[in-house]
């Protein structure tokens, strides 16, 4: 990898994350005159009408960050690792599935409607070439791996739109989560994977001074979407692209929390009875509430459940 390559993604994080600061609180005032509010509700934790659509000034901060790191490649003669098409197809699909969380966050969309955009944005990946091609050194025909990256991606996306439930969960999770996918990415000279992973790690940190307990603004769906398939495609594009088995469980220990989470939300709908798509107060962040801790003890357990599954993703994924 070249020997600017760290210079440039911590250019990259910062970029990302001053932007991010600086159009945030226009970002309120956007929500606020739109009519994009978060109104208590029996399921949720704040009790006053707070803004949504903070994910908007982190999909502004990233492709920012992303678009000046890949110039400034670009311009030193640097080569990028994957196809120019490959990075389109990310940011093409990254601003659909934005789109759809801003609809959502404004009007409610139904459940079946909902899924539907987060596939056709998944889907969206495919014709750009985003999609997974093999696993674990076997080649898999082009219609298995496009349904693989679409299920992937839908999966991780509605995980982080899950453990969105508390100031500045869902943020610090992908963001703990993103570093250690771009040290796994750049030990096997991922550049663009790297990139992608910190410049998206920088968009949340840029994010949470508004997000943190007690919030002036929520990411909203606009945001949980938009960071879940972020960081979804930057695995196909990165991670899944490792010809080690063990590797390939990279992304999947790094995001276990919000993972977990949402298979376990899954399977106690099931067993009583309920919609797989209804919510409910059950989830992880919530028990730890019961048990009396308040929103900021539940999210630093939670960051440093991450940190840990973090750690090991790294470990497991480096090169021997």
């Amino acid at each position: 990898m070249h020997a600017t390559a760290p210079v440039l993604l911590a250019l990259g994080f910062v970029i990302a994350a001053t932007i991010v600061a600086a159009a945030t609180p226009p970002v309120i005032a956007l929500a606020k005159r739109a009519g994009a509010l978060a109104h208590p509700r029996s399921r949720g934790v704040h009790v006053a009408p707070t803004p949504l659509w903070g994910g908007l000034a982190m999909l502004v901060g990233f492709l920012v960050g992303l678009i000046a790191v890949l110039a400034l490649t670009r311009a030193n003669g640097i080569a990028v690792d994957v196809s120019w098409r490959d990075i389109a197809g990310v940011l093409v699909g990254a601003c659909a599935i934005a789109a759809v969380g801003a609809v959502d966050d404004r009007f409610e969309m139904r459940a079946l409607p909902k899924l539907l955009g987060q596939v056709v944005c998944a889907a969206l990946l495919l014709p750009f070439g985003v999609q997974i091609t093999g696993l674990a050194g076997h080649d898999l025909p082009l219609w298995l791996g496009g349904a693989l990256t679409v299920m992937w991606v839908v999966a991780i996306v509605n995980a982080i739109n899950f453990i969105d439930g508390l100031d500045g969960l869902a943020a610090g999770v992908v963001g703990i989560a993103s570093l250690a996918l771009a040290v796994v990415a750049l030990g096997r000279g991922q550049f663009v994977a790297a990139t992608m992973s910190v410049v998206l790690a920088g968009s949340t940190l840029g994010f949470l001074p508004f997000n943190f307990n007690p919030a002036r603004v929520f990411m909203g769906d606009l945001g949980s979407h938009f960071l879940g398939y972020v960081a979804a495609a930057t695995a196909v594009l990165g991670t899944f692209k490792i010809a080690a088995s063990v590797a390939l469980l990279a992304p999947v220990v790094a995001f276990a929390v919000p993972i977990f989470d949402t298979l376990w939300a899954m399977f106690r709908r099931y067993r009583t009875g309920q919609s797989i798509a209804r919510a409910d107060r059950n989830h992880i962040h919530h028990r730890l509430l019961e048990r009396g801790l308040s929103q900021r003890q539940a999210v630093l357990i939670i960051y440093g459940i991450t940190a840990a599954c973090s750690a090991a993703a790294v470990v497991m994924s480096w090169p021997k």
